[in-house]
């Protein structure tokens, strides 16, 4: 039995994978607020992920109907980006700012500078720095918070405090590392010289967690913490990773020729690649894996987030709100979404705002602007879509993950606009399955048993054939020229 848990923007979310069956047991999530402001400003206290991983922990044991010591192992996937400093009495120093936040922008654009622009960051990096990604964090602080700054004695991710909680030893694994901007994708090492700029003093290379390999344990969880969460105080935490890197193994795809899609808060496109192939392309991140491979990805910074909130604006339930997108046209008789809430990371617009062009008195009505704010967010991914297959990415199908993918005519909408079928994985916690596969990944090499990754995502990594959606030759053609309209709508911005 092992513990997958998955620390998102909204909730954390946790399974229990009978490792031997392949089955899903039990879940059980916790949920969790941001702290937003207008100036871009996203973050969360910590405190609320280590509440919601206790609950949702509780809640999938009782679901499952096992005791916690039958647990031999848990994986921690965590949101990507997210800054969390730690003094030297093991204290959070703040709130963490999150993957979504663009209040570090500027501080970015003066980094990029340093690096010599995105080519410059390409070339050293082998990721073009984004104003999401952690290193700007750090930068931000040191200027706004000069006294907290001075006491940082650790530096770490969601993933890696969360692993840190349960173990008490501060590692990283390079996939979740490489969204850092000090890391080497290539070289799969910490790249000091720009903490260096960032503070010459040595604090930060010296706050620096432990670089370890995917397949790696981070070690036992520590006797209090096993006790408050009534698991096995045996249980061994595995290495983790970001929630990209966990929904690739949740998804079964650790080899070259599947494309995995999330339709979440952020919406991801990424593939599994035997070769660290960086591409040209700035908005492509050439991440690592956290199955000994790398993950090309791309990452739109609006998803169900534009969705929820026109949904909410309406007070539509979910059902509603399919049934108003189902019942308005392709196209939503010419109006169009620029959903860019958050700003937007592909395209690379951060200091962006939503927009809604096309209005007139003939077509504004409910449905349409329903129909478009999906639209519109899926157009995203087909832009990053786009430049993943022009560095050469190819697959014949998409897996489709996250709560959007629960909606069959967005599932229509999806496979029309790639113009490529798509199918769902049979769970819907697609990182925290991966946490709980790599859990057991690790469990098996520490045991010496040996296991590989592909047997266990071949046992229990499975599809659900309801939902696979193929194009529609009428609709791929019509969306061609709505499609278009949205790319010449880029151009003005």
């Amino acid at each position: 039995m092992f513990l997958g848990i998955d620390c998102g923007t909204q909730g954390t979310k946790a399974i229990v994978l009978d490792a031997s069956s392949g089955k899903v047991l039990g879940e059980g999530s916790g949920a969790h607020h941001m702290i937003s402001g207008a100036n871009g400003r996203r973050e969360q206290e910590v405190q609320e992920w280590l509440d919601a991983f206790e609950q949702a922990t509780a809640a999938a044991l009782k679901q499952a109907g096992i005791s916690g010591a039958e647990i031999k192992g848990i994986g921690v996937s965590g949101q990507q980006h997210g800054l969390v400093m730690i003094d030297e009495r093991g204290q959070v120093l703040r709130p963490a700012k999150l993957w979504c936040d663009t209040e570090s922008a500027p501080e970015n654009d003066r980094l990029l500078d340093y690096l010599g622009g995105e080519a410059g960051s390409l070339e050293r990096l082998g990721i073009a720095i984004a104003p999401g990604y952690t290193v700007s964090k750090l930068l931000w602080t040191k200027e706004q918070f000069p006294e907290l700054f001075a006491r940082i004695d650790k530096i770490l991710l969601p993933h890696d405090f969360l692993n840190y909680w349960l173990t008490g030893r501060c590692a990283s694994e390079y996939g979740d590392a490489s969204g850092t901007g000090y890391f080497n994708v290539r070289t799969r090492q910490w790249d000091t010289d720009i903490l260096q700029h960032i503070d010459p003093s040595g604090r930060l290379v010296n706050a620096l967690p432990e670089l370890i390999e995917s397949h790696q344990p981070v070690g036992r969880i520590l006797p209090a913490i096993a006790e408050r969460l009534g698991l096995n105080p045996e249980a061994l935490v595995s290495s983790g990773g970001g929630d990209n890197m966990m929904g690739a193994i949740g998804t079964g795809n650790i080899a070259p020729g599947l494309i995995t899609m999330s339709l979440g808060s952020s919406g991801t496109v990424y593939a599994y690649a035997d070769a660290g192939n960086v591409s040209e392309q700035p908005s492509v991140a050439t991440f690592c894996s956290s199955s000994g491979g790398w993950l090309p990805l791309i990452c739109t910074m609006n998803l169900t987030n534009a969705t929820s909130a026109v949904r909410e604006l309406f007070t539509l339930d979910i059902g509603a709100f399919n049934a108003a997108v189902a019942s308005a046209p392709i196209g939503a008789q010419g109006v169009l979404m620029l959903p860019f809430l958050n700003g937007e990371r592909v395209p690379a617009l951060p200091h962006a705002t939503g927009s809604i062009v096309g209005l007139d008195s003939t077509n504004l009505n409910q449905a349409n602007l329903c129909r478009a704010v999906v639209e519109g967010t899926t157009f995203g991914l087909r832009y990053g879509l786009d430049l993943l297959r022009d560095s050469g990415i190819q697959s014949a199908n998409i897996r489709l993950i996250g709560g959007g993918a629960k909606s069959a005519i967005w599932r229509q909408i999806v496979a029309d606009i790639m113009d490529t079928p798509v199918v769902c994985t049979t769970g819907s916690e697609a990182a925290a399955l991966g946490a709980a596969i790599q859990a057991a990944w690790c469990r098996s090499q520490t045991d010496g048993a040996d296991e590989s990754l592909q047997a266990l995502c071949e046992r229990c990594v499975s599809l659900d054939p309801a939902s696979e959606t193929r194009p529609v030759a009428e609709h791929v053609a019509a969306y061609q020229a709505v499609y278009q309209h949205y790319r010449n709508q880029l151009q003005g911005l």
